[in-house]
């Protein structure tokens, strides 16, 4: 840890003084497998892990498809097609070309084929989703719902279908795959050794590539430590392109310039919240220099030394990884929290605007609380604290609540909950994650109202009870 620490402080203090453009870059890296004949000059590659966040970002924007029901076979199959991959070609929803921001790949099978997100999802329990599912199971449930959704917006249950696909899937493939598959098993000695290729004929060592393919998952540029949290997240909305563009050729290579979903969620963090965080660069720094250490073994097998040093690293990554969506977890619980005192004062048009972000962020909570509990760790008690808390569903209209599901998949709601005690099970939330994960960035804070609301509460329960 001392060691990514130092060599990060080195590194940006070094671009301060001779500009960003003399930051470090993810490759290229040389060929080192011994015998290889091809005329491949980069042994970097992990275009399969961006066509799966194409795949991603297509599965969130067509969530949004759905009319009410009258297409939802349609709609299902889409999402699905998005979802296990397709025989066809199929065309990248998002992230697409748009006025300052020409994106040079236009489907998915551009930047890689046969890919798909159902064979690199968690499947193991998932219970902060109703009806005693697996981590599969749990996503195809929300398919689903959205295709029989209008636009992705479940007002009923106060769901929202493309939020909670995507901030769940950041965990359950992304997240998942880099630090429970990647960085885990495959940096063993006898996993992948670095002294093979990773797959006969392959122009990358079995460390080489395990490596890369956690890079790719994790969704930043290449070129991520010269940009600042502000340009990063710029890139990821589609509006930065000077910015991007790290190779001038006028277009954005979703391969190498683009910044997907979790580095995103680190830009943002890094950006707004209340005390300075560096997840992107910390992240980004550690995934450089173990792959800078795999490349100096020259094709040899990793060394215990070298394999001890590589595993901070990964460490690292998966520490700050985990911090990044616990701090998103904690934005949205503070968002859900604000919204709820909006709503109090209002009506009808305004009203109905106001529960729609709601719904927002609620899934954004649900789906990143979940997405926390797809890692390396078991998360225990943690776990069953946040579900009890975020619960199923939110509070909606009539202050009733997603308690399970029937037979048939359908929502079940036969409780009832007042929005201050929604509002204090969310600063709950943030009190458990910060406690839990020692997160500082804290955006949409709302501890300090803990206390009140708590004694508000009290007071209310022991008056009724005179």
């Amino acid at each position: 840890m001392f060691k990514t620490t130092l060599k990060l402080t080195t590194a940006l203090a070094f671009c301060a003084v001779a500009g960003a453009a003399t930051a470090e870059t993810y490759g290229p890296y040389p060929i080192t497998v011994k015998g290889y004949e091809g005329d491949k000059t980069n042994s970097v590659s992990y275009s399969g892990q961006i066509a799966r966040h194409a795949l991603h970002d297509s599965l969130k924007k067509a969530a949004g498809k759905g009319d009410g029901g009258a297409n939802a076979a349609e709609v299902e199959a889409m999402l699905l097609a998005f979802f296990n991959g397709s025989d066809a070609d199929l065309d990248i929803l998002a992230p697409a070309s748009k006025d300052g921001y020409p994106v040079k790949q236009a489907t998915v099978n551009a930047i890689s084929k046969g890919k798909n997100i159902s064979g690199k999802f968690y499947d193991g329990a998932m219970p902060a989703w109703p009806g005693d599912v697996t981590g599969k199971e749990a996503v195809l449930h929300m398919i689903k719902h959205a295709a029989q959704s209008n636009g992705g917006f479940d007002a009923e249950n106060g769901m929202d279908w493309g939020q909670l696909i995507s901030k769940y899937t950041m965990g359950a493939m992304m997240y998942n795959q880099a630090v429970d598959n990647y960085l885990d098993e495959k940096l063993e000695a006898d996993n992948k050794p670095n002294n093979k290729p990773y797959k006969d004929g392959a122009y990358y060592t079995g460390k080489e590539h395990s490596w890369d393919e956690a890079f790719g998952y994790w969704g930043g540029p290449a070129h991520t430590l010269s940009l600042s949290p502000e340009q990063a997240y710029g890139i990821a909305k589609g509006k930065d392109l000077a910015a991007a563009d790290a190779n001038g050729d006028g277009v954005v290579d979703l391969k190498s310039e683009h910044v997907f979903g979790p580095a995103y969620y680190a830009a943002g963090a890094d950006k707004g919240g209340t005390k300075t965080t560096n997840y992107m660069h910390t992240i980004m720094q550690a995934f450089i220099d173990g792959r800078k250490l795999i490349t100096s073994a020259n094709g040899e097998a990793l060394t215990d030394a070298q394999r001890a040093e590589l595993k901070g690293y990964a460490a690292t990554i998966e520490s700050e990884w985990e911090k990044v969506l616990a701090e998103a977890t904690f934005k949205y619980a503070g968002s859900v929290y604000n919204d709820i005192s909006k709503m109090g004062s209002l009506e009808g048009e305004e009203l109905a605007k106001a529960y729609r972000n709601y719904a927002k962020h609620w899934g954004e909570l649900k789906g990143f609380a979940m997405a926390l509990q797809t890692g390396k760790n078991n998360l225990g008690k943690t776990a069953v604290e946040l579900n009890r808390l975020i619960g199923y569903g939110p509070v909606t209209l009539d202050n009733t609540y997603v308690t399970g599901v029937d037979a048939e998949g359908n929502f079940l709601r036969d409780r009832r909950m007042t929005w201050s005690d929604y509002q204090l099970n969310m600063l709950n939330v943030q009190q458990v994650l910060v406690d839990t994960f020692g997160i500082e960035g804290r955006a949409n804070d709302a501890l300090a109202d803990l206390e009140g609301l708590a004694g508000k509460l009290n007071s209310e329960a022991s008056a009724e009870t005179d």
